[in-house]
């Protein structure tokens, strides 16, 4: 019996080692601030991105630099959805005007907590290391990428669906009134800075059922969500009346629905591992319907009325990013050699992500640039040209870039933007825009792209009607997401 012992024992031995080895501790601070260093590095990456702004984000920094008052009375007739947001970009434009930079450096910092957030979710659903991989996997994702340099709210808003998440894992570890208060204010700023926020509450209810809380649980959470959705019910009511600005969202179709798909299988694959879980719910019942309930409950609706955008959705990679984390964290147990494996993934991540994250930092990575558009007219015309706009919401560049226009005579505008509590401003009727066209010698326009619709509406089939009659094309030039036409009477190019 000795001799055997003494024959095995070698072989066993380093076995045993390595079987036993203890993995690297992660302090806690790392889980946080890791995640929050590489999303902060990769949204101050290219964050100008090349001086150029598209028509959302223009949106935003015309209404942010109205006065408060003429913010509010444009919210009574569009864009009530990101009032809040707008308010709050209004301030920070009061602080510091730093143009691009203090447009899209709030998405940039929201970005950075969102991912401190997840890594901090991860970590109190699987552990630190699940933590500190989900944190690191959901700055990488395009989708964040992108829309942490946006002046938009949806990076926002994902911090803050990520902070009620938080504080609904605390609600449900140790139930207290003032928590389940906490959540439901959190909550409703969520939804108050975009109103899809809601859905996040939808998936929040769904965890809550598939981990099967005690009942008392379940209604505290029902009476949380019923205040979020009397705080939210006016603004539901008014944004509903303003629908038809919505109006250019089509049907879901299939890129959308296989851009859904990829995700949700991904994260169902994931789930299927056997992933470690010991917060206060298990991970897979908090992470499976935050990454599906609301982008298939949008989906769904949109078949009634299209409202679907993945961007309204954003905070669902908060889902995908913790079921990946978990995985990566099994990842020791499950293959032989994690650490080639561990490094071959990374490798391969980066191949695949590196082109598109350098696209996303150009000015050709969106619809359009109102800023080149702009720029374009004024290196086109000469004081004394007359200035239209095909169609008229196509004014983002006069709004935004308001001296590449200066000294030319906008031949169509009745009353301004901020006078008339609009978006774009109101245009006279069609008569009056033919007669002041005549008057002109030449003029510039600014279009959508070839292949779009033509509106119409009286104004603009008056517009192309008086141009192609009156006028001949002197110069075209095409510019991301616009064409700049320059027309002159015969002789006058």
């Amino acid at each position: 019996m000795s001799q055997s012992h003494t024959l095995t024992a070698p072989v066993a031995a380093p076995r045993t080692r390595d079987a036993t080895r203890p993995r690297p501790v992660i302090r806690p601070s790392l889980v946080t601030l890791a995640p929050a260093a590489l999303a902060l590095a990769l949204g101050l990456w290219g964050i100008r991105r090349g001086d150029s702004m598209w028509r959302d984000e223009s949106t935003t920094y015309q209404i942010a630099h109205r006065d408060v008052p003429e913010i509010v009375r444009l919210l009574g007739n569009a864009d009530v959805a990101h009032g809040l947001y707008y308010l709050l970009m209004h301030a920070v434009f009061t602080l510091w005007d730093g143009g691009l930079l203090a447009l899209r450096l709030p998405s940039v910092l929201a970005t950075a907590a969102a991912a401190a957030g997840v890594g901090l979710l991860g970590h109190r659903l699987a552990g630190p290391r699940a933590g500190l991989a989900a944190g690191l996997v959901f700055p990488l994702a395009p989708a964040v990428q992108r829309y942490a340099q946006e002046g938009r709210s949806y990076a926002l808003v994902c911090a803050v669906v990520i902070g009620s998440t938080h504080l609904l894992l605390s609600a449900v570890a140790r139930p207290r009134k003032r928590t389940w208060t906490a959540y439901a204010a959190v909550t409703s700023l969520a939804c108050l800075l975009h109103e899809f926020a809601v859905l996040a509450v939808l998936a929040h209810g769904v965890a809550l059922h598939r981990a099967r809380v005690p009942a008392a649980v379940g209604w505290a959470w029902g009476r949380a969500a019923s205040v979020v959705a009397v705080v939210l019910s006016p603004l539901v009511i008014v944004s509903e009346q303003q629908a038809a600005l919505v109006g250019w969202i089509p049907y879901p179709g299939p890129p959308e629905l296989l851009g859904f798909g990829v995700l949700a299988l991904a994260g169902l694959g994931c789930a299927r591992a056997p992933l470690a879980s010991r917060g206060p719910l298990p991970l897979r019942a908090l992470a499976l319907p935050l990454l599906l309930v609301p982008p298939a409950t949008l989906i769904a609706a949109s078949y009634v009325h299209p409202l679907y955008v993945d961007r309204y959705v954003l905070y669902a990679y908060v889902g995908l990013a913790l079921l990946l984390g978990a995985a990566l964290d099994r990842l020791p147990r499950l293959v032989p050699a994690p650490r080639v494996v561990a490094g071959g993934l990374a490798v391969l991540a980066v191949a695949a992500l590196l082109p598109y994250s350098a696209q996303l930092r150009t000015p050709r990575s969106r619809l359009d640039d109102t800023v080149a558009a702009a720029r374009a007219v004024r290196e086109l015309t000469r004081p004394g040209d007359g200035a239209l706009f095909l169609p008229a919401r196509r004014r983002e560049p006069i709004m935004s870039s308001p001296a590449d226009f200066r000294g030319l005579m906008e031949l169509a505008l009745a009353r301004h933007a901020i006078p008339s509590g609009t978006l774009h401003g109101i245009e006279l009727p069609a008569p009056a825009i033919r007669a002041r066209m005549l008057t002109a010698g030449r003029i510039v326009t600014v279009n959508d792209p070839p292949g779009r619709p033509l509106d119409g509406t009286p104004q603009e089939r008056v517009k192309r009607e008086v141009l192609a009659r009156y006028f001949h094309r002197c110069t075209v030039r095409d510019v991301t997401g616009m064409r700049i036409v320059l027309y002159g009477r015969p002789g006058r190019c």
